[in-house]
C-alpha cells in the first residue's frame, strides 16, 4: 500500500501521539516497579546486559545511543551497588568487559518478572493475533533504526 504524502502525515502524528502516551504511562508504572535505588535507566543497562551476557562501556554507548560519559556515570553506580563486575580482558588492557554480578543477575530476573506482569495487563487485552502484528511490526522498526543509525547515536553526545 503506498501512502500519499496526507495520510503518512496523519499516520505519523498518529503514531506519536500513541507513542508519547505508551511511553510515558508504561515508563511510569516501570519506575513504580523498581527498587528506589534504581533508575529506568540502569535498569535498561541491567537488562540489556543479562540478554548480552558481557559487554564494553563503549557498547552501551552505541546500543542506548548515549554519551560515554553518561554511560561510564551509569556503569559507576550500578558498580558501586555491586550490581555489575568489572572484567578485564586478558589480551589488550584497554578492554574491560562487564557482566552483572551475582546480585545483579537475582535483580534483573525479579524485575523481568514484574515488567512481565505489567506488560502482560496490557497485551492480554488484545487479540494474540493483534499482540504478534504489533510486536513483528515494532521489530521491522526497530531494524530499520538500526541499520540507518545516524552519528549521533554511534555514542558520543550530541554537542549542542
Amino acid at each position: 500500500m503506498n501512502l500519499d504524502k496526507g495520510k503518512l502525515s496523519e499516520l505519523i502524528d498518529r503514531y506519536e501521539q500513541a507513542m508519547f502516551h505508551v511511553t510515558r504511562r508504561v515508563n511510569a508504572a516501570m519506575r513504580e516497579s523498581l527498587p528506589a535505588e534504581l533508575t529506568l535507566e540502569q535498569y535498561t543497562v541491567i537488562r540489556y546486559m543479562y540478554r548480552r551476557g558481557r559487554c564494553t562501556s563503549s557498547e552501551l554507548a552505541d546500543v542506548f545511543c548515549i554519551g560515554k560519559s553518561s554511560v561510564t556515570a551509569i556503569v559507576n553506580r550500578l558498580f558501586e551497588k555491586r550490581l555489575i563486575e568489572r572484567i578485564p580482558d586478558d589480551k589488550d588492557r584497554r578492554v574491560t568487559y562487564l557482566r552483572l554480578a551475582p546480585e545483579g543477575e537475582r535483580l534483573a530476573e525479579k524485575l523481568a518478572e514484574r515488567i512481565q506482569e505489567l506488560l502482560s495487563r496490557y497485551l492480554t487485552r488484545i487479540s494474540g493475533q493483534e499482540a504478534v502484528s504489533f510486536i513483528e511490526t515494532f521489530e521491522k522498526i526497530a531494524k530499520l533504526l538500526i541499520g540507518q543509525q545516524k552519528p549521533e547515536c554511534e555514542g558520543e553526545e550530541k554537542k549542542p
